[in-house]
């Protein structure tokens, strides 16, 4: 049905609930998504154009992306961590007609709207128009572009797309733009609706979300606003911390959730007091991507949230897999088996075919819709084999087809010529007591090529040094070959990781490397 109609038949549920507790009724959100529609589309916006978010978790940045997948438009949501010329780049090359900032975000903005409109001017394409959630210089109000605009719905509904950027671990970042269907939008919530319903999610009330990341990030906008659509309350933290992320479940009896493993591991070091303190009975799906799982950090958490943690694999392009609590059980380690509208392959260096259980590239198919890098045939090209697509990780299927990730390709070490996965280091290290996070890469060795390098985020109150990193690499003895423990260990106050909780390995690696080159 998807949100429209189900805001219609019900505007008295509670669709948002903001970070300082406020609940927007699914009826006001209905309204105000309309006539932002309206409002966009006497501005000159037709199907295809595109709109760019500088927004926080709020009811303010699903307005926008409601009113995007009514109109046909290309949403860009926008990290808000960026700097102006990021951002700036990512207005002009999305082709933005509207940017929209939040009045938190109101220097960046204006920094980055002024670099995009300069660009622009340069490459004599017109500005995006700006509009703002509360004052910001420069910017029209957006209760004035709702100023007038009907509430009801809007003729000519058709489906439109968000377009989420990668990374950019090496060069720019590009869009993930994929063809729009032509469908309605109701049409279109549905078949989104499908890979919640891969989890077993179930639709309409009583059913909570808790956004736990920030909305620009694909899988938090997937699983987020799909939870909108199927008739959710979605339940906004403005960001992570361990402690409230317990009591709102407890508070909205929350059903589901999307987290990281950096996030599992935070809320394993509250205390056991702590822990006990709230009722977590109502979650019953705790998803759970973005970076490898620790074996250790998984179990402990199935242990106290009991058989609702699900994992998978996939990227920004597509694809994936699913692992359900008694799959993970049963084959620990595994991200899953592919979706039924996914295919996994796993191909050696040569672009042929892995047998089971031997590494490889892996590499995944969607069989519902194709995407390209914006603007960008060669990469588009690149990253393809047989109709397949890779992002560089390595992987192998087991004999039942189950997928078990090593690491990044580009994060693989090697040393006197034998392939280690920092991954698995990582997941050792993470489980000592004075380990808060770790980091594991490889550094240059005259004689091996590669050494084994970690760094170290310790717990608060850690005494940091030699006499930890000793008893750190000693709590590797018998759990860990000994060519794979790390020759050196440095501390850091804090590791660097995107909001996502993917780790900026390459801020850490990349100055040990100045002047070198790596054979990945």
């Amino acid at each position: 049905m998807g949100f429209w109609r189900r805001a219609e038949q019900d505007p008295s549920w509670t669709a948002v609930i903001e970070p300082d507790g406020t609940e927007v009724p699914a009826g006001d959100l209905l309204s105000r998504v309309n006539q932002i529609t309206s409002g966009l589309r006497a501005a000159g916006l037709r199907p295809g154009d595109g709109i760019a978010a500088l927004l926080p978790n709020s009811a303010a940045a699903f307005e926008v992306y409601l009113a995007a997948l009514q109109a046909g438009w290309y949403l860009t949501p926008i990290n808000w961590h960026f700097t102006p010329p990021e951002i700036a780049y990512l207005i002009a090359d999305c082709g933005a007609k509207a940017f929209f900032v939040h009045e938190r975000f109101a220097e960046v903005g204006m920094a980055a709207a002024a670099l995009a409109e300069a660009e622009l001017a340069a490459a004599g394409r017109p500005a995006p128009a700006r509009f703002s959630y509360g004052e910001v210089p420069g910017f029209t109000p957006v209760e004035r572009l709702r100023e007038g605009q009907p509430t009801g719905t809007p003729a000519d509904r058709t489906a439109g797309a968000t377009m989420h950027y990668t990374s950019g671990t090496t060069g720019r970042p590009k869009g993930v733009r994929r063809p729009l269907s032509g469908l309605t939008p109701d049409e279109a919530a549905d078949l989104g609706a499908l890979l919640p319903m891969l989890f077993g999610v179930t639709e309409g009330q009583p059913n909570a979300h808790l956004l736990t990341s920030p909305f620009y990030h694909t899988a938090v906008t997937v699983f987020g606003g799909g939870a909108l659509q199927m008739g959710h309350t979605v339940v906004c933290m403005e960001s992570w911390d361990s402690e409230q992320a317990l009591a709102l479940t407890e508070r909205h009896q929350v059903t589901n959730s999307h987290m990281v493993p950096t996030q599992f591991k935070r809320l394993l070091t509250l205390p056991e007091e702590t822990r006990r303190r709230y009722d977590l009975s109502s979650m019953r799906w705790l998803l759970h991507a973005a970076a490898p799982c620790p074996e250790g950090i998984k179990r402990a958490m199935l242990d106290w949230w009991g058989p609702c943690i699900y994992e998978y694999y996939a990227a920004t392009e597509g694809g994936g897999t699913l692992a359900t609590p008694q799959d993970w059980l049963a084959h620990p380690g595994t991200v899953g088996t592919a979706w039924p509208v996914s295919q996994i392959m796993i191909a050696d260096d040569d672009g042929g075919s892995c047998p089971p259980g031997r590494p490889g590239v892996v590499y995944m198919k969607m069989e519902t819709s194709d995407f390209e890098y914006k603007d960008d045939p060669d990469k588009t090209a690149a990253n393809r084999l047989n109709g397949f697509f890779t992002v560089g990780d390595i992987g192998y299927l087991d004999d039942d087809g189950f997928l078990f990730l090593c690491d990044r390709k580009s994060d693989m070490i090697i040393s006197g010529g034998a392939n280690i996965y920092p991954a698995e280091i990582e997941a050792e290290l993470i489980m000592h007591p004075q380990v808060a996070d770790v980091a594991v890469f490889g550094i240059p060795d005259a004689d091996w090529g590669e050494q084994v390098k970690a760094v170290v985020e310790p717990m608060p109150g850690a005494d940091p040094g030699d006499a930890l990193a000793a008893d750190i690499l000693a709590s590797l003895e018998g759990r860990l070959a000994r060519m794979k423990w790390p020759r050196s260990i440095d501390f850091v106050a804090t590791l660097p990781r995107d909001p996502s909780g993917k780790l900026l390995k390459r801020w850490l690696r990349d100055p040990y490397w100045e002047g070198q080159t790596r054979a990945i």
